[in-house]
């Protein structure tokens, strides 16, 4: 994969999960304080390192970031969205299985929806076009 995008803009991967608890919510973050457009909600994840997988970058995250361990991931979509300083190429895995509760590890508030519900939410742009898909599965756990 190229490292730069389309007029010159950096490209960074990055990896977001859709984690659902046993009613089929899904869990969404706000951006910390500090952070590019703070406030605004996301699904959970991060940026790829360089000669990481996309599950294992995944997996590291959402370690990182919520202190949960995944044990089963599907891919739902990847699409790309460019900001005016950088375009980022996102990857969504479902993630159905994990163990422990997610704790907000980096400053964040987190926050379960009900997948019909997703689009009332202040999501960033980026990350709209997954809840349409999110939506066609529905509350079912991949």
């Amino acid at each position: 994969m190229s490292a730069t995008a389309a007029a010159g803009r950096p490209r960074v991967r990055v990896v977001a999960a859709a984690l659902r608890n046993a009613r089929g919510d899904v869990l969404i973050a706000d951006r910390p304080a500090g952070r590019h457009l703070a406030g605004r909600w996301e699904f959970p994840g991060g940026k790829v390192a360089p000669g990481e997988s996309d599950e294992a970058a995944l997996a590291r995250e959402l370690h990182e970031e919520l202190g949960v361990v995944v044990h089963a991931s599907a891919w739902v979509m990847t699409l790309c969205h460019d900001y005016p300083e950088r375009s980022v190429e996102l990857v969504l895995f479902e993630v159905p299985h994990y163990e422990g509760e997610p704790q907000p590890r980096d400053g964040q508030r987190l926050k379960w929806v009900a997948p019909a519900a997703l689009g009332a939410e202040d999501i960033l742009e980026a990350d709209r076009p997954f809840i349409a898909a999110l939506q066609q599965r529905g509350g079912s756990t991949a």
